[in-house]
């Protein structure tokens, strides 16, 4: 099953995946395709093809899809796992920045914690509800606005912080028996100008 987005939790996994012949084979593979097919795609031996798709399938990141008998052989159709591919900061071990590590909550580096986490947290919890048959409940919102200066960037954050700070007021509900706590994170940092 490919997944929209395949999050690389295990070092191994990430290390398999980002040597460079392997990116170029899992960027071929969203549709199913042969070691012969991609060897002559690609422009590379196929035995050299062969491995890189053993390691890729020891790792999780294709599946095989098909098998089709030609004559005395048997050509293997592989696919990727995801629409797309994400990195956990897991992979990193004890160097994975964590938002407790920083205290400037206005800082690049803050917010790139806060993502980090994000991405950690989701793995985690995505393979959990893979595994339990389930979806993951989540929702985001994003949205572009245009400041004319600072000082209304200002008054925004703090009209928002207020904002959501009742609205969390409203809807939390510490006594609720089978209630679900929410990890609920807002940013804003300058959209690049090629975005």
């Amino acid at each position: 099953m490919t997944l929209a987005v395949d999050i690389v939790r295990e070092p191994e996994r990430a290390q398999v995946m980002l040597d460079r012949t392997r990116l170029k084979l899992l960027d071929q593979l969203l549709e199913p395709k042969s070691a012969a097919g991609l060897a002559r795609q690609l422009e590379l031996p196929r035995q050299r093809v062969n491995y890189h798709l053993r390691e890729l399938e020891a790792q999780r990141l294709i599946e095989l899809v098909e098998e089709r008998r030609r004559g005395s052989v048997t050509e293997r159709f592989y696919r990727r796992t995801g629409q797309a591919y994400a990195l956990s900061p897991a992979t990193l071990g004890t160097l994975a920045v964590r938002p407790e590590q920083l205290q400037d909550r206005f800082s690049a580096a803050f917010q790139v914690a806060l993502a980090s986490r994000t991405i950690r947290e989701l793995a985690e919890l995505q393979a959990g509800a893979a595994e339990a048959k389930k979806v993951l409940p989540t929702f985001a919102i994003e949205t572009e606005v245009r400041f004319g200066s600072p000082a209304a960037r200002a008054a925004f954050a703090e009209e928002l912080t207020e904002a959501l700070a009742a609205l969390v007021e409203r809807h939390h509900d510490e006594a609720a028996a089978d209630g679900r706590r929410y990890r609920l994170q807002l940013g804003a940092y300058p959209k690049p100008k090629d975005g």
